[in-house]
């Protein structure tokens, strides 16, 4: 598989016109189960087409049972400045439900252990929705956050998707389902205390310390151009999205026999404009009408934006459309009406 990683990067390298890199992310699956040498091989490929910007990002997400000490010392030897850490919570019947692997106090103690060695510039994931969850419980898991002092912090309800374990179970009346009242309430309270502890609520699942944004993630919500190496990856050129074959033995065929065959979609005005709804939205910049040229689009949006102003959803900043506190949970809701 890492050979094939990098015999793609190698096939690839020319998809990016821009060749300053301002963030690298590994992503999707375990990537922590990676070795370091195995890492250093993929950033030697990577700086042999490409220059990293000084203040370059570059994240490892990782769950909690992996990071050791010694993994976390041998993940410091490596251009990794970042670690994204699947906590999702403090609490043991959560973590059950969920089918996590690690433990509560494994949970807590890897993020000491990170800061310890040096990982400073760190990114937490939060479940909030569970049916496992107090209000007392997730009032718990935000204050642990908050004391162990890291500068970013994910928060996602839970989402039981089709063909897992979760959903197999609550389908046979064997797990309770999510209760999206009490998921909304969880989320206002997640609102108020990230605001009382000086998080900035930038985008609606994510929470950053001033000047701590996501760079990589914030890319994606400005329609940055990327390029996604690895079996599933997606990759975007602002004209047209492309995604690898998910089955690893048959990437690696494609990669081996230089046969890479990804699926492409050219995205119509439509589907950019849709797009760009989509994602400003979710943030705190907001959407600008002016970024739209043609004029149907822009008289729909601005038809049907009213009745979200009216209930104060939405505000007009005189520059952008930004969703409100109020209309955060409904964000998407809110996007979907505004597509064409």
């Amino acid at each position: 598989m890492i050979a094939a990683i990098i015999a793609e990067i190698n096939q690839r390298k020319d998809y990016l016109t821009d060749k300053t890199l301002q963030s690298i992310y590994f992503g999707g699956g375990t990537p922590s189960l990676l070795d370091v040498a195995d890492l250093k091989q993929i950033f030697e490929t990577i700086a042999a087409h490409y220059t990293f910007a000084d203040d370059i990002e570059i994240t490892l997400e990782a769950n909690p049972d992996d990071l050791n000490i010694e993994k976390l010392r041998a993940l410091k030897t490596t251009p990794i400045n970042r670690l994204s850490i699947g906590i999702q919570s403090f609490v043991e019947a959560d973590l059950k439900y969920m089918n996590r692997a690690h433990n509560a106090d494994e949970a807590f103690q890897c993020i000491k252990l990170a800061q310890d060695v040096g990982f400073q510039n760190l990114t937490l994931d939060l479940i909030y929705g569970t049916p496992t969850l107090s209000d007392a419980d997730w009032a718990s898991n935000l204050e642990k956050v908050f004391a162990l002092n890291v500068p970013h912090i994910s928060c996602y309800c839970l989402t039981v998707e089709e063909k897992t374990a979760l959903y197999s179970l609550i389908k046979k009346g064997k797990a309770k389902p999510v209760d999206d009242e009490k998921a909304a309430e969880q989320f206002e309270y997640l609102m108020a205390a990230m605001k009382k502890n000086g998080f900035e609520h930038y985008e609606i699942s994510n929470f950053a310390k001033p000047n701590a944004y996501a760079k990589h993630n914030t890319g994606y919500w400005f329609g940055h151009h990327y390029l996604g190496i690895g079996p599933s990856a997606h990759s975007f050129d602002g004209i047209s999205r492309s995604w690898n074959i998910a089955n690893n033995a048959n990437y690696m065929k494609q990669i081996s026999e230089k046969c890479y065959n990804p699926e492409v979609e050219i995205l119509t005005d439509s589907e950019r404009y849709n797009e760009l709804v989509m994602t400003s939205l979710r943030t705190q910049w907001g959407f600008d009408l002016n970024l739209i040229e043609n004029e149907d689009f822009r008289l729909h949006f601005l038809k049907n934006v009213t009745q979200y102003i009216d209930s104060q959803m939405v505000v007009f900043d005189g520059t952008r459309y930004v969703i409100t506190d109020k209309g955060r949970f409904m964000a998407d809701g809110i996007a979907s009406d505004l597509f064409v």
